[in-house]
């Protein structure tokens, strides 16, 4: 009995583990942007998740302009490492997968492109600005050994892919199977499946594995709700347009105090900001230029420069925002339209504001004790030195000058508020007293 009962045991967990095995899907990634810290984390939980339900291999369907250097190594550890096969798959047709993306397509256990697809031009950028040619021969040098430590091991062709480093080559789908870079052209995910099923591809680690795909369920990896948000930030466009907004709300509640909300605003938009602008490779020169160009708003509603300090402030805006974010590549950085429809908007709404606010305070009180200081009214009697004279709609008690007699009917001018008295002159003479 219980030898039956062992074996009864022993055959279901037979079933149990191919049916386990059936159900091993193809974990699918997609990248749609260019390559950061945010990427590298998105990849690298998608691995960790293929391993642990044990899936049959990770789809990355690949289309990015590149992007930061750190990340690329990080993703392409991660994918070294990874027990589960790495697909990377260019595609649709008109992507591309240049500079980074060429290093993490070479990288996978099965590079494949589609149709109308390209890759290459890796060749490493330096950021902020022009370095030295023996400082750009080391970053050139130290990325090409990086792509061979890994091609190489691949079966791939090291010596073109190298070039794709060293002289910024691109290739098409075509050129690069032929140049033995890539591994299949595949016109869309099922052919690709198709196409590796029963296919051997060698591990970094120096093993083989059959890859059995045809009838394997694609299942989706999508971002967390964090993951996209972050994603977002990570836009040079949106972090300028955030910290630029936010120092607006800023000044708008410390011109309206007690408003709350803007403040508010303001605080969220520039955290926001200056979370994306720490991953970033981002100027602090650039930003200062950026707070510079504020300064120069506040200070043409001052001084009434007639537009030459709020062109000043725009200028350095401008320029601030162009370097704010010094890229590897054009889409790391901000547009020069982004950079103007900001910025000159900003600027003279920042100006108008300011200017408002300086002539209001400057403006005379109307209301009030410190509103009858310097109006002028007419005497409804004789003032010797005192009468009575008429101001504002309002009859007051007044007196005048000791040594001159002020006749009724003669036009006053308030010098100063005593209590309920008025002291009061002549018209024409200088309003010299206040309010008491």
């Amino acid at each position: 009995m219980r030898q039956i009962t062992s074996k009864l045991a022993l055959a279901l967990g037979f079933l149990l583990l191919l049916s386990q095995t059936s159900r091993a899907d193809v974990l699918k990634v997609v990248v749609n942007d260019t390559i950061h810290p945010i990427t590298d984390e998105y990849i690298g939980r998608a691995l960790e998740q293929a391993k642990s339900n044990g899936d049959s291999a990770v789809l990355i369907e690949l289309r990015t302009p590149g992007g930061l250097v750190d990340s690329t190594r990080s993703i392409i550890e991660k994918i070294l490492a990874s027990p589960v096969p790495v697909i990377v798959y260019v595609a649709p047709t008109g992507s591309r997968a240049a500079s980074a993306g060429f290093f993490i397509l070479e990288s996978a256990d099965v590079a494949a492109m589609a149709p109308g697809t390209n890759t290459g031009a890796a060749h490493p950028v330096a950021l902020f600005g022009k370095v030295e040619d023996v400082m750009k021969q080391k970053m050139e040098n130290d990325a090409a050994a990086f792509m061979r430590s890994f091609v190489s091991k691949r079966g791939r062709n090291v010596e073109v892919a190298e070039s794709g480093v060293r002289e910024s080559k691109s290739f098409t789908e075509q050129e690069a199977m032929s140049q033995k870079l890539i591994d299949i052209i595949a016109k869309d995910e099922g052919d690709l499946l198709k196409q590796l099923d029963g296919r051997s591809v060698k591990r970094f680690d120096g093993t083989t594995q059959v890859l059995h795909l045809a009838n394997q369920k694609v299942r989706n990896f999508e971002m967390t709700l964090k993951q996209r948000i972050l994603a977002s930030l990570m836009d040079p466009n949106v972090a300028f347009i955030l910290l630029s907004l936010g120092v607006l709300c800023l000044y708008i509640e410390m011109n309206h105090p007690g408003g709350v909300l803007p403040g508010v605003i303001g605080f969220i938009f520039i955290l926001l900001a200056v979370f994306a602008l720490h991953i970033l490779p981002t100027s602090y020169a650039a930003l200062a230029l950026i707070v510079a160009a504020f300064v120069l708003f506040a200070l043409e509603a001052k001084f009434q420069s007639h537009g030459v300090l709020t062109a000043g402030g725009i200028f350095a805006m401008v320029l601030g925002a162009l370097l704010l974010v010094d890229g590897p590549i054009p889409e790391m950085r901000v547009r020069l339209l982004t950079a103007l429809a900001v910025s000159v908007p900003m600027g003279l709404i920042t100006a108008f504001l300011m200017a408002i606010a300086i002539k209001a305070r400057r403006n005379k009180i109307v209301t009030g004790v410190e509103g009858l200081i310097g109006e002028v009214g007419v005497a409804r009697t004789p003032l010797m030195p005192s009468g009575k004279v008429f101001v504002h709609g309002e009859l007051w008690n007044a007196y005048g000058p000791s040594s001159v007699v002020v006749p009724e009917g003669a036009r006053v001018r308030v010098r100063s508020v005593n209590g309920l008295q008025l002291e009061v002159e002549p018209e024409g003479a200088a309003v010299v007293g206040t309010g008491s």
